[in-house]
């Protein structure tokens, strides 16, 4: 196999995972019955982003290469619904008057996976 070949593969691979994040966006909502963005679908995007922005700086590509560059962007999402579900188990801690770690095992069973 060639470097040139070798290189394709990269890309239709990125390709892959990056077209993957609408079946998953697909799935997930219909599995589930109601709108949500799995965090599934974060990591395609980063991980297809990102594989396309190596294939395309390979290429020496600037305008495929900055469309691809928006994969970082995508790398804070999962962050920040991180945060948001952190700050609502505060909030309904605090509303109810318990403890959160006194119910952790009961609040990991509820974050998506």
């Amino acid at each position: 196999m060639t470097t040139d070949q070798i290189w394709l593969a990269v890309g239709f691979l990125g390709q892959a995972f990056f077209s993957a994040r609408f079946l998953i966006q697909w799935i997930a909502p219909e599995r589930l019955g109601k709108s949500v963005v799995p965090r599934a679908f974060w990591y395609f995007s980063i991980g297809g982003g990102l594989t396309l922005l190596f294939y395309a700086l390979w290429r020496r590509d600037p305008v495929f290469a900055g469309a691809s560059f928006l994969a970082a962007v995508a790398s804070l999402n999962p962050r920040l619904s991180a945060d948001e579900r952190r700050a609502e188990i505060e909030r309904l801690a605090a509303e109810f008057d318990v403890d959160p770690a006194a119910h952790k095992e009961a609040i990991d069973r509820l974050r998506p996976r």
